[in-house]
């Protein structure tokens, strides 16, 4: 594989807007604007060089999901009860009957129980390596495919998000009010924590993965929907049309290396 195109710099310039969500009045959304507006689009398989020297087949999947809560594992066990041997790789390593083995422990943030999928041999024990006869990639966004689904309605949901970094945070007005404040913004490599800039690579701040045929509010519409609601979303992608017909003033860097070249 080709080296590496070099990554553009974390701190740049972004427009964000804030506006209230149609559907609550309690509840307001505060978008990363030049994000959204971006060509970002998931290249696995496509030039991924993955987060990992030599994995490019695993892309980001290499350290497993961390799930959200217990119905977010209770979603994931049920769908990978339906994985075939053609859908999964590693299904003879999550053993057999009712309780597959698919799930483990580690700390996240102080906690040192937080509830993850199991790594197998460097990478989430979802994900098909090369040379299986299925190809590459996730298992679950495999069967979501085969089954007609969203791969958002059988993944764990940190894996759908990525790269939206989805934050909330309930705000005390001066006028003694309070709101609820979505903030959908890049999950860059500082989102990692402090092993963030030991990737060996990155797709969103990479020019390489930022060759999308639509911005990124259109092409992750789905998920941006799943992560604050259609009322929400309709408001945030009007926005983000009109911003484009006007002019980004601040422009992804990523995006512009890759429109430039």
């Amino acid at each position: 594989m080709a080296k590496p195109v070099a990554e553009v710099s974390l701190d740049f310039p972004r427009e964000w807007v804030e506006f209230q969500d149609p559907a609550d009045a309690e509840h307001w959304i505060k978008a990363d604007l030049t994000w959204l507006c971006s060509r970002w689009t998931c290249i696995f398989g496509r030039g991924c060089h993955g987060t990992v020297p030599g994995q490019a087949d695993t892309g980001c999947c290499n350290h497993g999901a961390f799930l959200s809560d217990k119905d977010d594992e209770k979603r994931v066990r049920a769908f990978a009860e339906e994985l075939t041997a053609e859908d999964w790789q590693l299904k003879p390593m999550a053993g057999k009957g009712k309780k597959l083995d698919i799930f483990e422990k580690e700390e996240l943030e102080g906690d040192p129980d937080r509830r993850k999928t199991r790594t197998v041999d460097g990478a989430c024990i979802f994900a098909n390596r090369a040379g299986f006869a299925g190809g590459i990639g996730c298992s679950l966004h495999g069967l979501a495919l085969r089954l007609g689904m969203n791969p958002l309605e059988t993944k764990p949901e940190v894996c759908w998000q990525l790269p939206v970094r989805r934050s909330q945070e309930w705000v005390d007005r001066p006028d003694e009010t309070r709101i609820l404040v979505s903030t959908l913004a890049e999950y860059d490599r500082r989102g990692w924590g402090e092993g963030g800039h030991d990737l060996d690579w990155y797709c969103t701040s990479s020019p390489e993965a930022h060759v999308g045929h639509q911005p990124m509010y259109e092409s992750y519409g789905p998920e941006l929907v799943a992560l604050i609601g259609q009322p929400a979303f309709d408001v945030l992608a009007e926005i983000c049309r009109k911003r484009l017909e006007l002019g980004l003033v601040a422009v992804h860097p990523a995006t512009r290396a890759a429109q430039s070249s």
